[in-house]
């Protein structure tokens, strides 16, 4: 009896508990909305309204609230709609899903100290520029088989420490042909521009020491750091640039200092840039954008490129030609940036860091703690016999068959009660390899057997994020929400509008006075890159041959394909065009000057001097516009009348500050 009682008391006393628990959070965070009956916390509301403004100070007036809460309360309706037609099932949602799924946990599955470890690092390396040489000996791709490269190297370290001149033995021996020229001069580099253990070698060497043989991807390299200097930022500029052709000799050498010369004194009387960019320049990737190049930071173009580039002062100063092996080239600043502070460039560096050779670092560590945590074991003899079983042939001959392992079902390895057997192990080989394995045995089927491991911790561990981490099921669950919203909206919307052609015919013929063609003219509409363009084609439109557009254009722009002048046909309305614009059928207008320095000519085939009535085929674009409005204002009422909103006045009230 006494011992029932305390039983009774003491479930009384935990259900109080629990009760005052729940207590505690429903006063924390309630309800602030419910949408048919679905409630929505105050916490969801908050996160999701903080997330999406946009880096800017959170608006917590009663108006900016509420019309967030219309707009976040529509939100959970539509995805409701999506929910109950089943749209998570779709194919090609799953399948987007299970992508994002895979590369969302990516982030999460590394040691988050380790990497912002790494991300701090390459941001106090990109504080220094770095020159470095190197000697190369190449490895094959892929190759495990090192031990003949690396002794080579090796022997030149002992050479080197021995008085042997780096610059000469780099120029015989080293595999890097484009810097050995250079006696294995790279120039300047910074964090992020080559692979991490040599940038690690580059920035740890003293200057005027070279390191010991160290390992890349490509091979052993021997690094000997040449200098260091602060960082130079990026830059951008834009350039006139006249090729050399190596063929052409000291003649043809002599031809293009002439011409970038003549540009020269040209931009020193006062003539724009960007005209004589189009008119001299022969740098097809920069012509287009006025020979604006995009950002670059060091070791990103030819040295006497960037050095003459780096050196200009004030935003407008230009170079004298600058020779490079592409030819001359005329620079102008348009505007410097130094290194951005750590907390403004934070974000994308992490990015570029989980995309680098040196986050594995963070998922190695990661990997281990994980196997701590799953109690990780495996038995090396099991993996020993099967790795004995498989014949030297079948790698050879590329031919692997996962049903000739069947009988070999002793435990590989395990974790929290799960066994993986040989066989397992096999069946993974023929499936990642599709039976085709090539290479050493031994270093082969033991890098496959790390991968078969890796990926069983990492499966595991993503499908326990789910339950473990609030923040990865957040971003799934609104990235989920997402795509079910964004092809719903299409479905019921988007394209519904354009392919509903009886409802776009009954919608165009309701509102047809909207869509009144004003004063207007059939013609076509040239445009021309500068004025002297402009006059060429008066005169062209003016020589009593018949010529289509297509052929006057062509006429004017020579051969055709300088697109100097373009054109367009098709009616216009009057106020497209300046104030003033004399506009007579089967004459051509004056040409006039656009914004962009550019010139427009009319030449009008047919003048409307009242309003009409525009066609379905010409107002389409106006009125499909119209009719995807109309589409969701209909759906919404829909969907507000399903899903009635009951707004908790008190909670709100609460937030408004």
């Amino acid at each position: 009896m006494i011992r029932k009682k305390v039983f009774i008391l003491m479930t009384a006393t935990l259900m109080l508990t629990a009760y005052q628990l729940f207590a505690q959070k429903k006063a924390s965070d309630p309800v602030l909305f419910t949408y048919g009956g679905k409630p929505v916390n105050k916490s969801e509301f908050l996160r999701m309204y903080t997330k999406n403004i946009n880096n800017q100070k959170p608006d917590f007036s009663e108006k900016a609230l509420k019309e967030y809460l219309t707009l976040y309360s529509r939100f959970k309706m539509k995805v409701s709609e999506a929910e109950s037609l089943r749209m998570d099932t779709l194919p090609g949602i799953q399948a987007e899903l299970g992508g994002y799924k895979k590369q969302l946990a990516k982030t999460y599955l590394t040691d988050k100290e380790v990497t912002d470890k790494l991300v701090k690092e390459a941001y106090d390396r990109m504080k220094k520029d770095v020159r470095v040489a190197h000697i190369l000996i190449g490895t094959p791709r892929g190759s495990d088989d090192t031990l003949a490269a690396y002794k080579k190297a090796d022997s030149l370290y002992n050479v080197l420490t021995a008085g042997a001149d780096f610059a000469n033995l780099a120029k015989s021996v080293s595999e890097d042909k484009q810097s050995s020229v250079n006696g294995g001069d790279i120039g300047f580099i910074t964090a992020m521009q080559v692979v991490y253990p040599f940038e690690t070698e580059a920035y740890q060497t003293p200057i005027g020491k070279f390191s010991k043989p160290v390992r890349t991807l490509y091979g052993y390299h021997i690094i000997k750091k040449l200098d260091e200097r602060a960082a130079r930022g990026e830059i951008q500029v834009s350039q006139i640039m006249v090729g050399v052709q190596k063929s052409a000799g000291k003649e043809g050498e002599a031809k293009s200092k002439d011409r970038i010369d003549s540009v020269l004194v040209m931009l020193k009387k006062g003539e724009k840039f960007e005209s004589l960019v189009e008119k001299y320049s022969e740098d097809k990737f920069s012509k287009n954008t006025q020979g604006t190049l995009a950002s670059f930071a060091v070791g990103q173009m030819v040295p006497e490129f960037e050095d003459a580039a780096f050196g200009l002062k004030n935003p407008g100063d230009m170079t004298e030609p600058v020779r490079t092996e592409f030819g001359y080239h005329i620079i102008r600043l348009i505007k410097k940036t130094p290194v951005r502070p750590f907390d403004t460039i934070k974000t994308e560096l992490t990015r570029k860091v989980e995309k680098d050779g040196r986050i594995d670092i963070a998922r190695r560590l990661y990997t281990e703690k994980i196997k701590q945590k799953v109690n990780f074991k495996e038995d090396v003899s099991a993996l020993e016999e099967l790795i004995a079983a498989i014949p030297d042939t079948n790698l050879r001959n590329g031919l692997f068959n996962a049903s000739d392992y069947k009988r070999f079902n002793k435990r590989i390895f395990e974790m929290t009660g799960v066994t993986f057997t040989q066989s397992d192990f096999a069946n993974y080989i023929e499936q990642y390899t599709k039976g085709k394995i090539y290479g050493q045995k031994e270093s082969t089927l033991r890098s496959l057997y790390k991968n078969y491991t890796d990926k069983a911790i990492y499966d595991f561990q993503e499908n326990k994020l789910l339950d473990e981490n609030e923040e990865y099921r957040n971003l799934l669950t609104e990235y989920r929400d997402g795509i079910m919203l964004f092809e719903l909206t299409d479905k019921t919307v988007w394209s519904k509008a354009s392919i509903d052609t009886t409802g776009l015919q009954q919608f165009y013929e309701k509102n047809k006075e909207k869509y009144i063609w004003q004063p207007a003219i059939k013609g076509v509409v040239y445009k021309t890159v500068d004025e002297s363009y402009a006059k060429k084609l008066v005169m062209e439109l003016n020589n009593p041959n018949n010529k289509t557009p297509d052929e006057v254009a062509k006429a004017v722009n020579g051969d055709g394909s300088q697109g100097f002048v373009t054109f367009e046909s098709g009616k216009y309305e009057k106020s497209r065009f300046p104030v003033g614009t004399k506009l007579v059928a089967g004459k051509h207008a004056a040409y006039f000057k656009n914004k962009d320095e550019s010139y427009t000519l009319v030449d009008v085939k047919e003048v409307f001097d009242t309003p009409t009535q525009k066609t379905l085929s010409e107002a389409k674009g106006y009125v499909v516009s119209e009719y995807q409005e109309y589409l969701e204002k209909q759906w919404l009422a829909e969907l507000e009348n399903k899903y009635p909103v009951v707004v908790n006045q008190e909670t709100l009230k609460a937030m408004i500050r």
